[in-house]
Formats: structure tokens, C-alpha cells, sequence
């Protein structure tokens, strides 16, 4: 399963995530307890779940009313504090990731030290019961099993006044946040992206795309804003499943015509080590009818600089094509294996199972499995692919 974060329309908050989820199935009345109860020590505050519509979408509103505030205290303390709360160490490690993401943005900000930064609205009551509301429901989801996929982040225009002053939209803390997300202003004048939203949506998220891939939607929630615009102000989570994954490559190739076919076959050798995903090597008919061989190789963005030093390095190339960033559509794969009796001998082999929505379109033995039967047995190649049909 694929869950996908998506806050294109209204941007981000805690609240929002929490209302999402509670859509999903989240158990609203421990969501409650565990909300209020972890918020005493900062203030105490009134956890409500209600059913409402915005723009004709059924959504779910976590109103978090904050009955009173404790002063600011500094990131050590409240890091302390929140590390004697009685919850999980799941719970709580999560907790304190996202606390630290604000508070590092506001460092950078700010110019000061972790030790220096004091939390003010990020501190209060009605900020720690949204950031620990949001983690229990996420694990309570057993999302912490799946793949999470974010989306791009509305953060809407203007200015908001804060403990710091009116300042412009998005805070300058959230920008910081947010600074590997895809982010575009508006469609309000008006504030969508909080820092509490912005750092529960980076910590949570494995993987962020410009748009939603390849999937089969099972399951949809709808965690409400508080204001209302003149457009759905929701925060839309979705389930799927049997999501075809992509996956970005790199091609490269070069044409060679002075190896020797040895030295070709060294190269490949080679090239596979360095970590290249797939090797190949056609003949071909260069300039002034030189027989020659085109050299193909795909591989991943982090192994690009080493597979192209290697082929320098090996060929003397004077000059590499790379066409980066190729998308390649690719197959759920998982390896199973399996065990076969050979001429009164048990041997394991392992298949390569692949897999589109959930059919099974590939299921071949190992290569290298074959071979080692082969020549453990004595019997030909075929006919131990045969045998293990």
C-alpha cells in the first residue's frame, strides 16, 4: 500500500493531518486522550472531531481549543519534557524529529544556536497536541509500514502576524521546512502552510513527486481547515494499492571500435561492479564503414560520476553521451525461493516474481542458480530449466 499526502489545494496543518485520518479510521476517542493528555504539561486544551462540509466535501474537523498557554520555554526543556511523556518511544522519537525540524528552521532564521531558540506558538499546547495527535494516528494506521508519497504544497500569499512580528506568507520558518518540497503560492491570500503542518508533512513523507503516480485508489480522507474560501479548504490523504513504481535512470553510451572482444567482455564485467544497472553491447557500422560496438549502460544518478570514470578509464573515450533522468516504468519484484530434488540432490533456486496490480506477469529462475546446478549435476542448461519448470 501507497499512501498519498496530498495538500495541492489548502496547503498543510496539524489539525488537518489529524482530521485526515480520523477519516482513514483513526480511533477519534483515544486520539482525544492521548491529545489532551500530552498537551497538560504546556497547557491545557479540548480535543473535538466533527463531520463538515467545505464546498460540498464531507470532511473531518479536529477543533483544538487551547484553555490556556504556558509561557515560552527553550527547545532543551521542551524536548525534556516531551521525552517524559508517557506514550511510545515510537511516538515520542517521531515527536521529537518534527519539533526539531521547526526548531532548526528557526535557528537558521533566527541566527541562534539550538539552545538559544525559545518556542512560542510552536510551544504551545494546542501545537504539541497536533504534532503528537498526528504521529499516534500515523502509526495506529500502521502507516509507518507504507510508503508515504507527498505532493505539492499550496502555501497561499499575504502576510500573518506572529510573536515576531507581522511577517510576510510563507513565514520564513516554514520555507525553511519545507526547503526540499515542492511548494507554489496561493490560490489565498491567507496562510495554508503552518510550520507544525509543514514538518509533520517532512518527516512523515518518504518520497515527494510533482504528481501522483501510477496507482489504485482503495480508500480516501478528508482532514478540514478552519477557515473557508471560496474552494474546498481540505487536506486530502489517499490509500492505494498495487502502485507500479517508476523510477528515474541514466543512459549512457559511447561508441567503441579499437577493443578487443576480450576487452569488451572485461569492461562489462566491470562496469556491472561499479554498480551499473544494465549492460550492453551492439554491433554497429560507424563512419567511413569502421565496424565498431555501441556501448549502452544504465544506471542509477548515484552511480553516474563512477560509471563514467570507468569507462574513460577503460576505453579512452574521448567523448560520453549521458541522457539523464530517463523515466523506466518497472514492475513489483520480490524473490522467492525454492527447492527442487536434481538427480537425488536438493537444490534451492531462487525466482525473480514480477509483478502489475497485482498479476503475476514474470516468474523465472535465477540465472546464476541454473548454472550452479548445471555443473554440479552434469546436466545441460536446458535440462535443468526444464526440471524446474
Amino acid at each position: 500500500m501507497t499512501i498519498i499526502i496530498d495538500p495541492q489545494s489548502s496547503g498543510i496543518a496539524g489539525n488537518m493531518l489529524i482530521g485526515a485520518f480520523v477519516d482513514l479510521g483513526a480511533d477519534e476517542i483515544k486520539l482525544k486522550k492521548v491529545m489532551e493528555k500530552s498537551a497538560q504539561e504546556f497547557g491545557k486544551v479540548n480535543v473535538t472531531f466533527t463531520k463538515v462540509s467545505k464546498h460540498g466535501i464531507e470532511s473531518t474537523f479536529c477543533h483544538v481549543e487551547m484553555l490556556d498557554h504556558n509561557h515560552s520555554t527553550n527547545y532543551p526543556d521542551f524536548i525534556s519534557k516531551i521525552e517524559k511523556l508517557d506514550l511510545e518511544e515510537n511516538i515520542k522519537k517521531t515527536s521529537i524529529n518534527i519539533f526539531k525540524r521547526i526548531a532548526q528552521a528557526e535557528a537558521k532564521v533566527h541566527g541562534k544556536s539550538l539552545d538559544e531558540i525559545h518556542f512560542h506558538e510552536v510551544g504551545a499546547s494546542d501545537a504539541v497536541a497536533d504534532v503528537i495527535g498526528s504521529v499516534y494516528a500515523y502509526y495506529s494506521l500502521n502507516y509507518d509500514n507504507e510508503k508515504i508519497i507527498g505532493l505539492p504544497i499550496a502555501v497561499g500569499g499575504g502576510r500573518v502576524k506572529t510573536a515576531h512580528g507581522t511577517i510576510p506568507v510563507p513565514a520564513p520558518a516554514v520555507v525553511e521546512i519545507l526547503k526540499d518540497a515542492n511548494i507554489v503560492g496561493g490560490p489565498v491570500n491567507s496562510e495554508l502552510a503552518t510550520p507544525t503542518g509543514s514538518a509533520i508533512y517532512m518527516e512523515l513523507c518518504d518520497e515527494i513527486k510533482e504528481f501522483i503516480p501510477l496507482i489504485k485508489a482503495k480508500k480516501t480522507g478528508y482532514g478540514a481547515g478552519r477557515k473557508d474560501f471560496d474552494h474546498p479548504n481540505v487536506l486530502r490523504i489517499i490509500e492505494s494499492e498495487d502502485v507500479t513504481p517508476n523510477d528515474e535512470v541514466d543512459v549512457i553510451e559511447t561508441n567503441i571500435d579499437h577493443l578487443t572482444g576480450e576487452e569488451i567482455g572485461y569492461l562489462f564485467d566491470v562496469l556491472l561492479d561499479e554498480g551499473a544497472s544494465d549492460v550492453s553491447v551492439t554491433p554497429i557500422i560507424m563512419k567511413k564503414n569502421r565496424q565498431g560496438s555501441l556501448l549502452k549502460v544504465i544506471s542509477k544518478k548515484d552511480k553516474r560520476e563512477a560509471i563514467l570514470k570507468t569507462i574513460f578509464k577503460e576505453t579512452g573515450s574521448l567523448g560520453i553521451r549521458i541522457a539523464p533522468h530517463i523515466h523506466r516504468g518497472i514492475s513489483k519484484r520480490e524473490f522467492i525461493k525454492k527447492s527442487f530434488n536434481i538427480a537425488g540432490k536438493d537444490y534451492e533456486v531462487t525466482f525473480k516474481i514480477g509483478y502489475i496490480n497485482g498479476e503475476i506477469i514474470s516468474n523465472r529462475p535465477e540465472y546464476e542458480d541454473l548454472k550452479r546446478i548445471s555443473q554440479d549435476s552434469g546436466l545441460a542448461l536446458r535440462d535443468v530449466k526444464e526440471m524446474i519448470r
